[in-house]
């Protein structure tokens, strides 16, 4: 078992290759479905304590009450779908059914995400020690003084890592990710301002989309003032598309 390090261990590339641990445990396929499942759930719970301590701090008895968390765009995570529950279990023998359980409880509250989050970890070709490690790897992100201007920090990490593992899987790649300066290219010329319906029909993991909200924000206009459509014939890709937009 790996000593748990308390330090804050950053963002992006520190993230990746902290959890490169899992290279050679598992299929590369499968490490990217691993760690897209864990950014999540770790992003998802991140913002639900804080929401949480701000509700308990007022107390007016709402820290409960899942509309407290949703008027504020904010998932309402179940207890057992906590990140306080998942790390205490992460060196334990349970700790992929402790995850798959996570993933389930937050499908039952959030109907959106119904059968899209990963239910893996609990599959006997993954190391268990390997997962508790990579566990403790987002366990150490301090995410206490994350600030509204950076409150997507964990997205922007999602992001990256689509990336690299776009780079490491070569020309399959491309199947889920197209290269940011293509994108922001082709969101340039397109120029959706605010109220404008984004689509694309070959939507991988929702780089468009999330590339279409900044160009808005940089216009100085609200990125929850387009709508988005899109498409994509490969389940797996279709279900990091619908993560990325949660």
């Amino acid at each position: 078992m790996a000593e748990k390090n308390t330090a804050n261990i950053g963002f992006e590339k520190q993230i990746w290759d902290a959890a490169c641990v899992l290279w050679g445990h598992i299929p590369a396929a499968e490490y990217r479905k691993v760690i897209v499942g864990l950014i999540f759930l770790r992003y998802i719970s991140s913002a639900f304590e804080k929401r949480y301590n701000e509700l308990v701090a007022e107390g007016d008895g709402f820290e409960d009450e899942p509309d407290a968390y949703l008027m504020d765009n904010i998932f309402f995570v179940p207890e057992k779908a906590r990140w306080s529950v998942v790390s205490a279990a992460a060196h334990t023998p349970e700790i992929g059914s402790v995850i798959d359980d996570a993933m389930r409880a937050i499908e039952d509250e959030n109907k959106t995400l119904k059968n899209v989050l990963p239910k893996n970890y609990a599959s006997p070709d993954l190391d268990k020690r390997v997962l508790g490690d990579v566990v403790d790897l987002f366990t150490n992100m301090d995410m206490t003084q994350t600030t509204d201007k950076h409150k997507d920090l964990l997205g922007t990490t999602y992001q990256y890592c689509i990336k690299q593992f776009a780079a490491y899987e070569g020309v399959k790649g491309g199947e889920f990710y197209t290269p940011e300066s293509i994108v922001k290219t082709i969101v340039a010329i397109l120029q959706p301002f605010e109220n404008c319906r984004v689509y694309d029909p070959c939507c991988g993991s929702g780089g468009m989309f999330v590339q279409s909200a900044d160009f808005v924000e940089a216009h100085s206009g609200k990125r929850d003032s387009i709508s988005v459509y899109g498409q994509e014939s490969n389940a797996d890709t279709w279900k990091m598309a619908k993560i990325n937009m949660a």
